[in-house]
């Protein structure tokens, strides 16, 4: 088992952590996402959530579909799979040589479908990382696989009509599609949470590890929505591949010490 932290996740605006949430982030980080009960329970213990209310959460993630209990363990299961997958693409940022070319999606049908189906297709449309142009119209350029995502995908398809290829005249103001300024300074704020917190992972502190979980989810969270834009459109000195550098040696001191804390349940 190697546990890769690829994929935690924090509450939002600064609310504590729930059990589920904590729970599900370390089956997230996971590769393969499976772990003996007492590691999870050690680490829902580093937030002060105990045994009690972890075993619950635990069990209601079965309930849910989000977890099988396994060989003493539990393994992640349904759709969090899916996000495991997302988060795992969105470290990698892989991208293709661009053409110029945009893609472009628009929704058929909206009056059809139900308010819980516009959701579930406005969440698909941005895991691809398309923006919207206007109401129905959603593009981005052409520079990433189109298999994707494939759970997204499947989604979206359900209600969309797909173009590849085109080239819009005017071509779109990426500007005006993501808030470019917006996710360059927050990636500059977690690069300089990260920095903070490496001298005391460096030193084995195990002290670090809560806060160091939370900082964790906040990078992952925040790679998902990089546009991943061609070089030829991104803003002049674009921290995305900085960010992930960064974290890259992050995540390597921070499984140091985080492995061995768990090793002691």
């Amino acid at each position: 088992m190697s546990l890769s932290r690829n994929a935690l996740i924090a509450s939002s605006a600064g609310r504590p952590l729930t059990a589920r949430s904590v729970l599900a982030s370390v089956l997230l980080g996971t590769e393969p996402p499976w772990l003996p009960t007492p590691r999870l329970l050690r680490t829902a213990a580093l937030f002060g959530i105990s045994e009690g209310s972890a075993r619950t959460a635990l069990s209601r993630m079965v309930a849910n579909g989000e977890a099988v209990s396994e060989r003493g363990g539990y393994r992640l299961a349904g759709r969090l799979v899916a996000r495991q997958h997302r988060q795992a693409a969105s470290r990698r940022a892989e991208t293709r040589a661009w053409d110029g070319t945009w893609e472009l999606v628009t929704v058929e049908g909206d009056g059809a479908r139900s308010a819980a189906d516009r959701a579930a297709l406005r969440d698909a449309l941005r895991a691809l990382r398309l923006a919207e142009v206007r109401e129905g119209v959603w593009t981005r350029p052409d520079n990433l696989d189109p298999a994707r995502s494939p759970d997204a995908r499947a989604v979206a398809e359900r209600w969309c009509r797909w173009w590849t290829g085109a080239r819009p005249s005017p071509a779109p103001d990426v500007g005006a599609l993501w808030d470019l300024a917006a996710w360059a300074a927050g990636a500059e704020a977690l690069r300089g949470e990260m920095e903070a917190l490496l001298p005391g992972l460096d030193a084995g502190s195990p002290a670090e590890l809560a806060a160091g979980f939370v900082t964790s989810a906040a990078v992952l969270r925040h790679l998902q929505h990089d546009p991943l834009l061609p070089p030829e459109l991104a803003p002049a000195g674009w921290p995305g591949e900085a960010l992930r550098a960064d974290y890259d040696r992050y995540d390597a001191a921070f499984r140091a010490v985080l492995g061995p804390y768990l090793a002691g349940a």
